[in-house]
């Protein structure tokens, strides 16, 4: 008997009450087999687009022309992503002489912008339980 309630209190008190949901990224639209995709996620408005600001960053290698990453560290909430690929390996999204990015680029929801950049709301989607997400690349 004492080995049951035992054993209750471990599990009670060993498993955690709310745990993170898993966040699948698979990045389409991969022309060139080199560099690496960046990745930033966002959670707020406030510094959206901000470069250095992003709430979590991720680096997933190019290989065959293919790139995902599973993300399993970001509590439920509100996000929005911004991503390029580095095909060049320089650790930046080169830009042209008006400020449009030289490199593939993308955002969460596929948002592809017209005469200005995103905001967060043309960009934010719900994590409050598993959910994979393909983003394609712009040209």
């Amino acid at each position: 008997m004492i080995y049951y309630i035992s054993l209750l209190f471990v599990l009670l008190f060993n498993t955690p009450l709310h745990s993170n949901p898993e966040l699948d990224l698979e990045i389409t639209g991969i022309k060139k087999d080199a560099g690496f995709i960046e990745v930033g996620i966002y959670n707020s408005e406030e510094y959206f687009l901000e470069e250095g600001k992003s709430f979590k960053t991720y680096k997933i290698p190019v290989k065959n022309k293919k790139a995902s990453i599973r993300i399993s560290d970001l509590p439920q909430g509100n996000y929005a992503i911004t991503l390029y690929h580095d095909e060049n390996e320089d650790g930046k999204c080169n830009m042209n002489f008006l400020g449009i990015p030289k490199e593939p680029y993308a955002f969460s929801n596929n948002f592809k912008p017209k005469f200005s950049a995103p905001s967060f709301e043309d960009c934010v989607f719900n994590l409050k339980e598993n959910l994979s997400l393909d983003i394609k690349l712009i040209h």
